[in-house]
C-alpha cells in the first residue's frame, strides 16, 4: 500500500518518505526504535505510524464461520467441486474434488489410480452444470509414459459413462485437445514444471486441473534414507508450489502416490517381552539383528508378505501406508486410498463385480468412509449400496 493512502499527518508521511521508505509494508519491517532513528520522529509518532500501517495491511479483521458460509453461498464458483464422473463416487466425496487444496490418491499397483486420474481429465472439460470446470487439464508423468491408448478408449466411451450428459454435448467436445502432457524425470524438473510451465496454462484459463502421476517416483529415485533433510525441504517446496497454484487459480490438484510396506510387528515382540522381563537378553539381541527399518520409499507393488496365504482384504490394508511420510502428509487437504481385493481362489473378479475400494483417510469436510468401485472399458464406476462410514 502506498504511503499517501495512510490516514496520517502529512508531517509523518514526509518524514517516512525522507527516510526512503516506499510502502506501508516496508515500514513494518522495522522496529519502533529503528524507525525513530531513520525518520527522527518522536516515539508517539512512530507508534501511530505502526498502528496505522498494520491496520491497513491487516484488512477487515477476523471472519466468522457464518460469514465464510454466506460468501460461498453468494459465489458458488468459490465452493464448486470437480465431479469424478460417477454419482456414487461424487456422493462419497460430497460433490467431488475440492478446488482449493491438494488431494492425494494413494494405493498399490492395479488399484485403478491412473484410471481415475484420466477420467478426471475428461470430467474437468464438461460444463459446470454437469460437474466440470469448462477447462482442460495438465497431466505430469514422472514414472511411465502417458497412457494415450487408454485415454482414447475412455474418450470413445464417454457417452456410455456419462449418461447424465446429453449426447450432443459429449459429441461436440474435443477432449484430446485440452489435455496438456509433460514428462519429468527428476525433482528439479518437476519443480520447474510446477513453478514455471503450469502457471502459464492456469493463468490463461487453458487448464483447471493439475495431475501428478506419481509424486513419489522422482523422490524415490533421487534420495535415499541418509538424505532425509534435503528430501523434506524439496517436499515442502513442492507442496507449497502446488498449494499456491490451487489457491490462486481455484484449481483442484490431484497427486497420485504409491504405497510402502510397514515394518512387521513380530520383530519387536522379543524386545517388548525383554523389557517386561519375560524374555532373555539373547532372544532380544536376535530380534535386534532381524529388525530391518523400512523406509517410506520402499515402494511395494504386491503388499502381501512372503509366504502369506491369500485371504480377504479390508478396504484399507493396514500393512501399507502412502509413501513420502509425514512431511508430505502435512501438505495435503485430503487423502484417498484405493485398494484392490485379494480373492481367496486366486482368480479374477467376475465382470462388473466390485473388486476395488476407495476410502477417505482424512479430509476436513468428510468423515472416514468408503465405497466399492469397478474399472471397466468406459471408466471408473462406483457400486451403489456399498457406501459405509
Amino acid at each position: 500500500m502506498d504511503l499517501d493512502q495512510l490516514d496520517l499527518n502529512p508531517r509523518i508521511i514526509a518524514a517516512v518518505k525522507k527516510a526512503k521508505l516506499k510502502s506501508a509494508k516496508e515500514v513494518l519491517h522495522y522496529s519502533g526504535p529503528d524507525l525513530q532513528r531513520l525518520t527522527r520522529l518522536s516515539s508517539l509518532d512512530v507508534q501511530q505510524l505502526l498502528r496505522t500501517a498494520s491496520s491497513c495491511l491487516r484488512g477487515c479483521g477476523v471472519f466468522t464461520a457464518l460469514h465464510l458460509y454466506r460468501q460461498n453461498q453468494s459465489c458458488p464458483a468459490r465452493s464448486q467441486r470437480l465431479s469424478l464422473g460417477c454419482p456414487v463416487l461424487d456422493g462419497l466425496l460430497r460433490g467431488g474434488l475440492p478446488s482449493d487444496g491438494l488431494t492425494e490418491l494413494a494405493g498399490p499397483s492395479s488399484a485403478g489410480k491412473t484410471q481415475l486420474a484420466l477420467q478426471l481429465c475428461l470430467t474437468v472439460q464438461f460444463p459446470r452444470r454437469h460437474g466440470g470446470l469448462e477447462s482442460g487439464a495438465v497431466y505430469i508423468c514422472t514414472e511411465d509414459v502417458f497412457p494415450d491408448p487408454r485415454l482414447q478408449q475412455l474418450i470413445a466411451q464417454q457417452r456410455r459413462l456419462r449418461t447424465d450428459v446429453p449426447g450432443d454435448v459429449v459429441d461436440r467436445m474435443k477432449f484430446g485437445d485440452h489435455i496438456f502432457i509433460e514428462h519429468v524425470a527428476d525433482v528439479d524438473a518437476l519443480l520447474e514444471c510446477v513453478r514455471k510451465k503450469v502457471p502459464v496454462l492456469l493463468s490463461r484459463g487453458m487448464a483447471r486441473l493439475v495431475v501428478i502421476d506419481s509424486v513419489a517416483a522422482p523422490f524415490r529415485c533421487e534420495f535415499d534414507g541418509a538424505a532425509s533433510v534435503p528430501r523434506a525441504r524439496r517436499l515442502q517446496a513442492l507442496g507449497g508450489a502446488l498449494r499456491w497454484l490451487s489457491c490462486t487459480f481455484r484449481s483442484p490438484v490431484l497427486c497420485v502416490n504409491q504405497v510402502g510396506a510397514r515394518p512387521a510387528p513380530r520383530t519387536t515382540d522379543s524386545l517388548s517381552r525383554w523389557f517386561r522381563g519375560d524374555a532373555g537378553w539373547g532372544e532380544a539381541v536376535g530380534s535386534l539383528q532381524q529388525l530391518t527399518p523400512v523406509c517410506t520409499f520402499q515402494v511395494t507393488e504386491a503388499t502381501e508378505e512372503q509366504g502369506a496365504a491369500p485371504g480377504p482384504q479390508s478396504p484399507w490394508d493396514e500393512r501399507v501406508s502412502p509413501a513420502l511420510g509425514m512431511t508430505w502428509s502435512h501438505q495435503l487437504l485430503m487423502r484417498l486410498m484405493a485398494s484392490r481385493h485379494r480373492l481367496e481362489d486366486g482368480g479374477r473378479a467376475a465382470p462388473g463385480r466390485p473388486d476395488r475400494t476407495l476410502r477417505v483417510i482424512f479430509a476436513p469436510h468428510l468423515p472416514p468412509s468408503s465405497c466399492s468401485y469397478t474399472v471397466n472399458a468406459e471408466g471408473v464406476r462406483g457400486t451403489p449400496g456399498t457406501e459405509s462410514c
